[in-house]
This record gives structure tokens, sequence and C-alpha cells, in this order.
């Protein structure tokens, strides 16, 4: 399975920032109202931001749960129909 990424491009073109940068920034540690006094970035943007990252993680890793309980379901049904069992 390819390594499903959150489109960068989409959302720095969306919010006219640097995201890539943003998420580094919160992956230090760092707090809003911190990464908002560094970049010049409102505190209502960010948090818009921030909730369309999570937003798209949880609508990737409910895609990859799905692919993997059709794929776990698919081999259930191959073994419970199999006849040489």
């Amino acid at each position: 399975m390819a390594a499903e990424k959150i489109d960068e491009k989409f959302l720095c073109k969306k919010y006219r920032t640097n995201v890539v940068r943003l998420i580094r920034a919160w992956k230090k540690g760092l707090s809003d109202v911190e990464i908002s006094r560094e970049t010049g970035i409102d505190l209502l943007k960010l948090q818009q931001i921030k909730t369309d990252i999570e937003i798209a993680h949880r609508r990737l890793r409910l895609a990859r749960k799905r692919n993997s309980d059709q794929a776990q379901a698919r081999m259930q049904r191959h073994i419970f129909f199999s006849p040489l069992t």
C-alpha cells in the first residue's frame, strides 16, 4: 500500500502560508500563540488550518481501516468457503 499523505500543497495554496512549517512547529511542541507570534498568522486562521489537518488525518485513518477490514473480511470468507478445510 502506498503511503497516503495530506495534500500539503493544496493547504498551502488555500491558506496562503507554509503549512509544512506550521506542522513542524506543532510537532516541536510550540503553542498556537507562539506560532502566531512567529509567523504573523492570526489564531483563528491557525485553528482552521489545524482543524483541516486533523480532519484529513481522520479521513486517511478511516480509509486505511476500511481497506484493512475489507481485506480481512475477504480473507475470512476465503478461508470459510475453502473446500480443503
